[in-house]
């Protein structure tokens, strides 16, 4: 997998775990991030250990 699939790939896992934070409802946009934040570090984890 290229580096710019790894990076739309993490961009799009941190953007949607944070549009589905804040709809199922999240009390700010920081908590939903925050949400975004843990999937993003978790997602590049996996991309990391599949090297």
């Amino acid at each position: 997998m290229s580096f710019l699939v790894q990076v739309i790939v993490l961009l799009a896992v941190f953007g949607a775990v944070s549009l589905i934070a804040k709809l199922a409802g999240a009390e700010s946009l920081g908590t939903a991030l925050g949400f975004g934040q843990i999937a993003f570090v978790l997602a590049l984890m996996v991309l990391l250990m599949r090297r």
